[in-house]
Protein backbone atom coordinates (compact mmCIF):
# COMPACT_ATOMS: atom_id res chain seq x y z
CA UNK A 1 0.00 0.00 0.00
CA UNK A 2 1.51 3.55 -1.06
CA UNK A 3 -0.15 7.07 -0.37
CA UNK A 4 1.07 10.04 -2.11
CA UNK A 5 -0.05 13.28 -0.54
CA UNK A 6 0.41 16.56 -2.39
CA UNK A 7 -0.56 19.81 -1.24
CA UNK A 8 -2.20 22.50 -3.77
CA UNK A 9 -3.08 26.04 -2.24
CA UNK A 10 -6.36 24.70 0.53
CA UNK A 11 -6.59 21.01 -1.28
CA UNK A 12 -4.62 18.14 -0.07
CA UNK A 13 -4.81 15.36 -2.31
CA UNK A 14 -4.11 12.02 -0.95
CA UNK A 15 -3.47 9.27 -3.66
CA UNK A 16 -4.17 5.72 -2.19
CA UNK A 17 -2.32 2.85 -4.20
CA UNK A 18 -2.50 -0.72 -3.85
CA UNK A 19 -5.03 -2.45 -0.84
CA UNK A 20 -6.01 -0.96 2.37
CA UNK A 21 -6.21 -3.50 4.56
CA UNK A 22 -5.88 -3.91 8.07
CA UNK A 23 -2.27 -4.21 7.61
CA UNK A 24 -2.03 -1.18 5.01
CA UNK A 25 -4.21 1.14 8.06
CA UNK A 26 -1.59 0.92 10.53
CA UNK A 27 1.59 0.93 8.27
CA UNK A 28 0.07 4.23 6.76
CA UNK A 29 -1.63 5.73 9.92
CA UNK A 30 1.46 8.56 10.40
CA UNK A 31 0.29 9.82 7.26
CA UNK A 32 -3.06 9.80 7.89
CA UNK A 33 -2.65 11.61 11.29
CA UNK A 34 -0.72 14.19 9.76
CA UNK A 35 -3.64 14.58 6.86
CA UNK A 36 -6.08 14.78 9.60
CA UNK A 37 -4.29 17.83 11.48
CA UNK A 38 -4.02 19.87 8.13
CA UNK A 39 -8.09 19.24 7.88
CA UNK A 40 -8.72 22.67 8.10
CA UNK A 41 -9.18 22.99 3.71
CA UNK A 42 -10.17 20.60 1.31
CA UNK A 43 -8.78 16.69 1.27
CA UNK A 44 -9.38 14.95 -1.74
CA UNK A 45 -8.89 10.90 -1.37
CA UNK A 46 -8.05 9.75 -4.87
CA UNK A 47 -9.07 6.00 -4.86
CA UNK A 48 -8.53 5.69 -8.54
CA UNK A 49 -6.05 3.06 -8.05
CA UNK A 50 -7.21 1.46 -4.40
CA UNK A 51 -7.86 -2.11 -5.18
CA UNK A 52 -9.52 -3.17 -2.00
CA UNK A 53 -10.59 -0.99 1.17
CA UNK A 54 -11.40 -3.55 4.39
CA UNK A 55 -13.14 -2.15 7.50
CA UNK A 56 -9.94 -0.52 8.66
CA UNK A 57 -9.66 1.77 5.59
CA UNK A 58 -13.26 2.63 6.16
CA UNK A 59 -12.20 3.80 9.52
CA UNK A 60 -9.57 5.88 8.29
CA UNK A 61 -11.78 7.83 5.89
CA UNK A 62 -14.05 8.26 8.37
CA UNK A 63 -11.71 9.71 10.50
CA UNK A 64 -10.15 11.97 7.95
CA UNK A 65 -14.20 13.20 7.87
CA UNK A 66 -14.47 13.89 11.52
CA UNK A 67 -10.89 15.85 11.57
CA UNK A 68 -12.62 17.67 8.82
CA UNK A 69 -15.37 18.61 10.28
CA UNK A 70 -14.08 19.98 13.58
CA UNK A 71 -11.65 22.14 11.63
CA UNK A 72 -14.56 23.41 9.06
CA UNK A 73 -12.44 21.65 5.77
CA UNK A 74 -14.64 18.67 3.99
CA UNK A 75 -12.98 15.36 2.46
CA UNK A 76 -13.69 14.75 -1.08
CA UNK A 77 -13.93 11.23 -2.33
CA UNK A 78 -12.57 10.74 -6.03
CA UNK A 79 -12.02 7.97 -8.57
CA UNK A 80 -14.09 5.37 -7.13
CA UNK A 81 -13.84 1.85 -8.99
CA UNK A 82 -17.06 -0.37 -8.87
CA UNK A 83 -15.99 -2.12 -6.43
CA UNK A 84 -15.08 0.32 -3.65
CA UNK A 85 -18.03 1.83 -4.78
CA UNK A 86 -20.54 -1.44 -3.85
CA UNK A 87 -18.33 -1.06 -0.23
CA UNK A 88 -19.48 2.11 -0.02
CA UNK A 89 -23.02 1.70 -0.69
CA UNK A 90 -23.09 -1.67 1.67
CA UNK A 91 -21.70 0.40 4.48
CA UNK A 92 -23.53 3.53 4.14
CA UNK A 93 -20.54 5.55 3.05
CA UNK A 94 -21.65 6.49 0.08
CA UNK A 95 -24.17 8.93 1.93
CA UNK A 96 -21.62 10.75 4.18
CA UNK A 97 -19.03 11.32 1.67
CA UNK A 98 -18.97 13.57 -1.43
CA UNK A 99 -17.98 11.25 -4.15
CA UNK A 100 -17.05 12.92 -7.30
Amino acid sequence: MEVKITTDGKETIAAFIGRLDTLASQEIAPQMNELAEAAGGTIILDCSELAYISSSGLRIFLSLRKAAAEKGGKVIVRNITNDIRNVFMMTGFLNLFEIQ
